[in-house]
């Protein structure tokens, strides 16, 4: 692929649902090994440009393409076949199938038997506390170590993007620092990420670049260091609590 085209992206993009209109001309990109951060208020666009981006809402003008080839009409399972992954808000863990259960579901579009067994014990080697967890039934497990699984289980598919929806939420502080050190092994080692996240400081201090949704529109970009530095982040985002709701 040539070096100027981004692994994925999205031009000129408009959402509805039913006649309400969600996306005003979404434009983004994430290269290949980039991570990318996409910040806003409640209602703003971001979960609904994460089922765009999966190919679970079509857009009804503008473009998808991944590697410079349009998505338009491709369902998810061969967006994932392709090398996207998604790690989904709340986990969505089968959790009464055991750990190693739920990592094979992660393989399910892949055929090579070997291969998936090698990547698994790969995967687990970079996630000991898994195998630890190994035959333990996933719904059994701390909020933390279902994170885990659910980045684990994305890894099996051999993706080269990874899209994750509020990662941190509802995760204690040291479990936050844990799922964001895997992320930033995994980025190390090659793999993609876009990330909408709630934590803006947390958000901004791991990726390379981030986008503002304000009412679907996109209204700022750039580097994370000059998203941090910007005034309207700092005032709208990055208050004395730097934990404020995006």
């Amino acid at each position: 692929m040539p070096p100027d085209i981004p692994l994925l992206a999205l031009k000129d993009v408009d959402t509805f649902y039913g006649p309400v209109q969600v996306h005003f001309g979404l434009n983004l990109t994430v290269a290949p090994g980039e991570i990318v951060c996409l910040l806003g208020g409640n209602a703003s666009g971001k979960s609904t440009t994460m089922k765009v981006i999966l190919g679970l809402l079509e857009p009804k003008a503008g473009e998808v393409s991944w590697e410079g080839r349009s998505w338009k009409g491709v369902a998810t399972p061969s967006r994932i076949r392709q090398g996207l992954a998604s790690v989904p808000e709340a986990r969505r863990l089968f959790g009464e199938m055991t750990v190693g259960e739920n990592l094979l579901m992660g393989a399910y579009v892949r055929s090579d038997r070997a291969e998936v067994l090698k990547d698994r014990e790969e995967i687990l080697d970079l996630f000991p506390q898994l195998r630890e967890r190994f035959g333990q039934a996933a719904g059994t497990l701390s909020g933390g170590e279902q994170q885990m699984v659910a980045l684990a289980r994305a890894l099996m598919g051999r993706p080269q993007l990874i899209c994750m929806d509020e990662p941190t939420m509802g995760l204690s502080p040291l479990w936050v620092e844990k799922i964001w050190d895997l992320v930033g092994e995994i980025n190390r080692r090659g793999t993609a990420f876009f990330l909408v996240e709630q934590n803006a400081h947390l958000a901004l201090e791991l990726a390379h670049r981030g986008y503002v949704l304000q009412n679907g529109h996109l209204v700022l970009e750039g580097t994370a260091a000059d998203l941090r530095d910007d005034p309207r982040i700092r005032d709208a985002y990055l208050g004395a609590d730097q934990m404020g709701g995006i």
